[in-house]
């Protein structure tokens, strides 16, 4: 049964006067609902507003608009039921420990008898572990000891609520974890209601109950809750090894460091810069580091970008594709390096919010990853995929977890469609998990994950290193496959039409460079960069592994420019779409026609390969067919669907991604 909530707090505004009649809007349309005996934690950058909303809550401040409610009564004024440990102790100085608890009781409980009072202040010295202490001042106690005093005078007059602003702050690391496992046994042992101000993404983990993630001021809004699923009671050498920590650990770090590089965009002047005939020359272009960015990394150092008028490009590296994904809603990247799937999993809606039609108008590269598990599985007998199934059968009480880095990227769908075709149920025999590619190999290392389907360098650094073994390459699986892509959003497109082209032909001609492989020891050297992948050269490879391991100087593994490489293919979006509505990552769309010709910008793709007098404009694909043998029918894509083997139950349904109209220059 779910327990009531104590607190509501309803469209809550707080605005803040500043000097020569200005305001400062510091929260905005604040919705939040506590429950009694739930430890919320409220996590954000400096000046989010975290404090102010604490302070709401206490009734040390008011709101602008809106309401706080607990247990159904205003919030007007500071009460006995809200008590406020803040971080830096508020004790008296000339009181001892016993009587700057004592004070607090003494004028909320003042019809108790003297000995009654007294029974209370050893009750809660008692409860923080402060016997020997009772008769110290504060300027005996140590820093952790004071916030202790701090905190049982706050739970010894009985409140409702809880409220720590950063407690812990100013205390040393072995400090701070004792005294949170202290709170954490004392909100358990007395179903206490507390809401916490933090900035320790750890500490954040280990407390709540949920996490409320708030966005960057002014304006601040609730930009995410996390439930924390860590059963309790909880401590903090044993939580970090819950299959939730790390992701959970994971998605609050991503939050902040994307409002951290949301505010960093905001900074920037912002104006589009028109120049050489093209409509916008300042360009920020995402990726993530993987050897398929190295494209976008020769146009920038080869002098592409410029060559084709685009001189003021920004390379931005994210740490995930929802970085790029998150670039692209809300417009602080112009294009993007992407999976291949992206394009028409926004467009479809995959992301979770309206359709966002994605344009694609180049194939950046083609193969480039490959399916690793873990030397612990080796160790089993694992050396193929009917060994791994047998395995999973073998120890289907435990859990199974592979890792991926993004649902439309075609590590997703070719690991699926891999396991699927050997009868391995890829959403009930294993667990996928969207990692950030640097991550997997640290789950691979602690054993939380049993492998992984990535582009290089992450597989290589595996074998080398000794954490995994390859099983299969995406040659096998599917030879030629599309990998990454440029993807821009559909209004980008079409209010800036000339700079599309010149941003198409720069990387199309970067493509031609890279495929060179006498180009691949110095693009090694190029993208050890920190800037882009930052790790060893001899880590970053291009060719096919030869019969000694070594990379081979004229086998390409990943394929970035050839006949039919980069023109971008319909037919295998629309296998793309089929994969995708296989696994009920989106519907599959009743009006894929439409969504096709928009995805594909094949008539950008023509101009800028004419422009810079290529030949295979025209080039079309073969029939798509995987290692199984079982070809895609682009005439009946539902039908094809029907005959997979495994499959998840999906829907069909039209996707309304309307007509957009071009973005104001």
């Amino acid at each position: 049964m779910t327990p009531p909530s104590l607190v509501q707090v309803q469209e809550l505004a707080k605005t803040f006067p500043l000097a020569a009649g200005n305001t400062y809007l510091a929260l905005q349309g604040i919705d939040l609902e506590i429950r009694t005996g739930e430890f919320i934690s409220l996590i954000g950058h400096s000046g989010c507003g975290k404090s102010t909303l604490l302070n709401m809550l206490a009734g040390l401040d008011h709101p602008s608009e809106g309401v706080v409610l607990v247990d159904g009564d205003r919030v007007q004024r500071p009460g006995p039921d809200r008590m406020v440990v803040f971080q830096n102790y508020s004790l008296l100085p000339w009181l001892t420990v016993s009587e700057n608890i004592a004070l607090a009781i003494d004028e909320v409980y003042p019809d108790l008898s003297r000995q009654q009072r007294q029974e209370l202040v050893d009750e809660h010295i008692a409860m923080v572990g402060l016997g020997p202490a009772t008769h110290k001042l504060p300027r005996e106690l140590s820093g952790g000891m004071r916030q202790r005093v701090a905190i049982a005078r706050a739970l010894a007059i009985r409140p409702k609520l809880l409220l720590l602003d950063e407690p812990f702050g100013a205390l040393d690391a072995l400090t701070r974890g004792n005294l949170q496992e202290k709170l954490m046994q004392i909100c358990n042992d007395h179903a206490l209601t507390a809401v916490m101000v933090t900035h320790d993404v750890d500490e954040a983990v280990l407390l709540s109950d949920r996490i409320v993630m708030l966005t960057n001021g002014p304006g601040s809004r609730v930009g995410g809750i996390l439930d924390v699923d860590i059963p309790r009671p909880r401590r903090r050498l044993e939580v970090v090894h819950h299959p939730s920590y790390y992701s959970l650990r994971s998605e609050i770090i991503y939050f902040l460091n994307r409002q951290k590089r949301v505010k960093q965009w905001q900074a920037k002047p912002h104006q589009v810069v028109a120049r050489h005939g093209l409509e916008k020359v300042n360009l920020d272009l995402g990726f993530i580091p993987l050897a398929a960015c190295a494209p976008l990394a020769v146009a920038e150092a080869k002098g592409f970008f410029a060559k084709h008028g685009l001189d003021e490009v920004t390379l931005v590296r994210e740490t995930s594709w929802r970085g790029v994904t998150d670039g692209l809603l809300d417009r602080t990247l112009d294009a993007a390096l992407m999976p291949s799937g992206m394009p028409t999993w926004m467009t479809g809606g995959g992301h979770g919010g309206d359709p966002t039609p994605i344009v694609s108008a180049l194939t950046l590269s083609r193969n480039g990853n490959g399916i690793t598990l873990a030397s612990r599985l080796a160790e089993q007998g694992v050396s193929t995929v009917a060994d791994y199934r047998d395995y999973l059968l073998r120890t289907n009480r435990e859990p199974h977890t592979m890792g991926i880095v993004h649902p439309a990227s075609m590590h997703n769908l070719l690991l699926r469609y891999w396991l699927a075709a050997h009868a391995i149920d890829p959403d009930r025999d294993v667990y996928l998990q969207t990692l950030p590619p640097a991550q997997m190999l640290a789950d691979l290392k602690d054993g939380s994950i049993d492998g992984y389907c990535v582009g290089e360098p992450w597989n290589v650094r595996a074998a080398q290193e000794g954490h995994g073994f390859p099983i299969v390459g995406d040659l096998e699986i599917w030879s030629g496959h599309p990998g990454k892509v440029l993807g821009v959003r559909e209004d980008w497109a079409l209010a800036y039409p000339n700079t599309h082209i010149a941003l198409t032909k720069a990387l199309l001609e970067a493509c031609r460079y890279c495929a060179d492989p006498t180009h691949w020891h110095e693009l090694s050297l190029l993208l050890s960069d920190r800037r882009y992948l930052g790790m060893k050269p001899e880590l970053i490879r291009f060719g096919a592994a030869g019969g000694n391991g070594e990379e081979s100087s004229f086998t390409p593994h990943t394929l970035f420019f050839g006949a039919g490489v980069n023109r971008p293919s319909r037919s295998e979006h629309l296998w793309i779409l089929t994969q995708l509505a296989r696994w009920r990552e989106i519907p599959f769309p009743r009006n894929y026609v439409e969504v096709l010709e928009r995805v594909c910008a094949v008539s950008v793709y023509s101009t800028a390969a004419r422009e810079l007098g290529l030949e295979d404009v025209s080039y079309q694909r073969g029939v798509i067919e995987l290692f199984d043998g079982v070809p895609f029918e682009a005439d009946d894509p539902i039908g094809y669907l029907n005959r997979l083997r495994i499959h998840d139950d999906y829907s069909v349904a039209e996707i309304p991604i309307g007509f957009p109209r071009p973005m104001a220059s």
